[in-house]
C-alpha cells in the first residue's frame, strides 16, 4: 500500500510539472526532452503497478491453494485416523464379548498387548455399566478400581459411540476420549470400552502431524476440537488452550471450511485455509505469514527495477540525443501507455518508419521495454507453475494438466509417490544432503518415464507421476519399475533410499478429480503402513484400509 501511495505521489508530481512547462515557452528541443523524460519514468511507474498487482495477485491465489490443499490432505489423515481408532474399539468389544471365559487377568493382558501393539492410544480402559475401572494399560495410570466421574460417567451412560472433547481428566492429564460401548453375547450392557490420548504428552495425532511443522515460509497447521480447544499445535505448550480472536474459528465450530486472508489470535496476518471434519468435529488450520508474501513482492520489484532500468536508461540517453519534431509519435505512444496498468496483454507500437531518425528509434525502443516486461511476465508464470529445487513442475501445473485430460474425457492414471522416513535423510544429511536426494529422485524418475508421462513435485518429499491413457496395470508396471530402480541404485547420501507409492486411475475409481488424488493418497498411506517400498492400487475404502 505504501508503495502505490508513493507511485500515485510521482504520478501527481509529474501533473504538476507539465502544468508549469506548458504556462513557460521552450525550446522545441527541450521540450521534447522533457516530454521523454516523463513518458519513460511514467512507463516505469505503470509496469511497476502492474507487475506488482500481478505477482500479489498470483502470489496470494498460489498460497491459498496450497494451503487448501495441505488441511484438506491433513483432514483426511486425521479423519481416517479416527475411523482407524474406531474400528480399533470395535473390534475389542466384540473379541470381549465372543470370549465371555477370559478372566480379569487375560483382559488387563490383551488391553496391554492392543495398546502396545496399534499405538492409537495413550491409554485402555474397560469401565463397566456402574463406572467402575475394571481395567487399563497401561497399568500405571492407576485408575483401576476408580469409579470415573464427569465427561467419562457420561460416556458410560450415554451405551453409543462417542468421541468427547478435551478436557482434564482423574489423573490431571488434558485428554480426548473415544469410547464404544460393550454388551456381552446376551446382550446386556457391560460399560464401554475406551481409549485416550494425552494431547500434552508424545500421541498418535503429533506421529502423524509431527514432522514439518513450520516450513522454510512460515507456513504452519493446527488442529481444533468442537469445542474450540488446540488438540495440535507447533507450540505444544498452547494445546488444550482456547483460540480466541481468531476469525476462522467460529466459522469452523460452524461446519465450514474455506480459505481467506485473516489476522490470527496473535495479531499476526495470514493467508489461511481451513477444512472442518464433519465425522469428528474437528477443524484444521493451515496458515502462512502475509510477512513471507510481502518478502517476495519485495524482491519481486527489486529484480524487475534491475530488469527494466538499464533499457529505460538507454532509451532515454539514446532518446534525447535526436529528439525534434516528433508530435505525432507521441500520440502513437501515449496510446500505448495507456494500456499499461490494464488487465489485457500491453499490444507494442506497430514499427513504422518514420520521417524523423529521432522518432523511429523512440519507437523501436519502446517495443523492446513492452517485449521485456511480457517477457518476464511470462517467465514468472512459469516460475510460479516450476519448483525451483528440483525443476520440476508442481501442483499449479499438475492441477491444469488434470483438468485438460479430464476435460477431453481421456483415460489417465495418477500415481503419487513419498520418499521412506525422509524426516530420518534430513536430520542425519541435513537439508543439503536432503534437497541432493530430491534432485537425484526427479532426474532418476524423468529418465525412466516414457516421453508423454508427467512428473511433479507435489510438496516436501511427495511426488505425483501423471500417466495419460495408461490404466492401473500398465501404471503399476512403470511404478515398480521406478520403485525398484531407486531402492537398486546409490543415492547421493551414500546408500540407496526407497519410496511407497500409491495409484489410482480416471474414470474408473472415480470422475472427481480431488477424490482421485484422495484415492491415491490412500493407497500411498497403505503403502507405508504395509511396511513401506512398495506399490498399492486403489481398491476401494474397505480393501485399502
Amino acid at each position: 500500500m505504501l508503495e502505490l501511495i508513493g507511485y500515485s505521489k510521482t504520478i501527481a508530481g509529474m501533473v504538476y510539472f507539465m502544468k508549469i512547462l506548458f504556462k513557460r515557452k521552450f525550446k522545441l528541443t527541450t521540450l521534447l526532452i522533457s516530454l521523454i523524460c516523463t513518458s519513460v519514468v511514467l512507463i516505469t511507474v505503470f509496469l511497476l503497478f502492474a507487475s506488482y498487482q500481478f505477482e500479489k495477485k498470483s502470489l496470494t491465489d498460489t498460497y491459498l491453494s496450497l494451503n487448501s490443499s495441505k488441511s484438506e490432505k491433513i483432514s483426511s489423515s486425521v479423519n481416517f485416523l479416527s475411523k482407524s481408532m474406531r474400528i480399533s474399539l470395535q473390534e475389542t468389544t466384540k473379541y470381549l464379548r465372543d470370549h465371555p471365559e477370559m478372566t480379569d487377568k487375560e483382559i488387563q493382558q490383551y488391553l496391554e498387548l492392543l495398546r502396545s501393539n496399534s499405538r492409537y492410544f495413550n491409554s485402555l480402559s474397560w469401565t463397566d455399566e456402574t463406572g467402575l475401572v475394571r481395567n487399563v494399560a497401561p497399568i500405571t495410570v492407576g485408575l483401576k478400581g476408580n469409579y470415573v466421574s464427569g465427561v467419562l460417567k457420561d460416556s458410560v451412560n450415554a451405551k453409543v459411540p462417542m468421541l468427547a472433547p478435551p478436557f482434564t481428566g482423574l489423573t490431571g492429564r488434558m485428554m480426548v476420549f473415544m469410547s464404544e460401548p460393550y454388551f456381552d453375547h446376551n446382550g446386556n450392557y457391560r460399560g464401554i470400552i475406551g481409549g485416550a490420548i494425552f494431547l500434552q504428552e508424545q500421541n498418535v495425532l503429533s506421529e502423524i502431524l509431527g514432522n514439518d511443522i513450520i516450513d522454510e515460509t512460515g507456513s504452519y497447521y493446527f488442529v481444533v476440537g468442537p469445542n474450540g480447544k488446540l488438540l495440535f499445535h507447533p507450540d505444544s505448550k498452547r494445546i488444550g488452550e482456547f483460540v480466541e480472536g481468531n476469525p476462522m474459528i467460529p466459522k469452523l465450530l460452524n461446519g465450514q471450511s474455506g480459505m481467506e486472508r485473516i489476522v490470527n489470535s496473535k495479531g499476526v496476518p495470514m493467508l489461511a485455509a481451513y477444512n472442518f471434519i464433519p465425522e469428528i468435529g474437528w477443524g484444521v488450520v493451515q496458515q502462512t505469514p502475509v510477512s513471507y508474501i510481502d518478502g517476495l513482492l519485495k524482491k519481486h520489484i527489486q529484480n524487475l527495477l534491475l530488469t527494466i532500468l538499464f533499457p529505460f536508461f538507454i532509451i532515454l540517453v539514446v532518446s534525447i540525443s535526436f529528439a525534434k519534431k516528433l508530435a505525432k509519435p507521441f500520440i502513437d505512444l501515449a496510446d500505448v501507455v495507456n494500456q499499461f496498468g490494464s488487465d489485457t496483454k500491453i499490444q507494442p507500437p506497430v514499427h513504422q518508419s518514420h520521417w524523423n531518425r529521432e522518432a523511429d528509434l523512440l519507437t523501436k525502443s519502446l517495443i523492446i521495454a513492452v517485449e521485456a516486461v511480457e517477457k518476464n511476465k511470462n517467465k514468472l508464470v512459469e516460475e510460479a507453475m516450476t519448483d525451483s529445487l528440483t525443476g520440476l513442475p508442481n501442483r499449479r501445473k499438475l492441477n491444469e494438466m488434470m483438468v485438460s485430460l479430464a476435460n477431453q474425457k481421456q483415460l489417465f492414471s495418477l500415481v503419487a509417490m513419498d520418499i521412506d522416513h525422509f524426516k530420518s535423510i534430513n536430520d542425519t544429511y541435513g537439508h543439503q544432503g536432503g534437497d541432493e536426494v530430491l534432485k537425484y529422485l526427479a532426474k532418476t524418475v524423468r529418465s525412466l518415464i516414457r516421453e508423454k508421462d508427467m512428473f511433479f513435485r507435489y510438496g516436501g518429499e511427495e511426488f505425483v507421476l501423471l500417466m495419460s491413457d495408461t490404466n492401473t496395470s500398465e501404471a503399476y508396471m512403470m511404478a515398480e519399475r521406478i520403485r525398484t530402480t531407486i531402492a537398486d541404485t546409490i543415492s547421493p547420501i551414500g546408500k540407496s533410499i526407497t519410496v511407497s507409492l500409491g495409484i489410482s486411475e480416471f474414470p474408473i475409481h472415480t470422475q472427481s478429480l480431488g477424490d482421485l488424488f484422495i484415492f491415491a493418497d490412500k493407497a500411498l498411506y497403505q503403502s507405508k503402513t504395509n511396511g513401506r517400498n512398495q506399490v498399492t492400487i486403489w481398491q476401494g475404502p474397505y480393501n485399502s484400509f
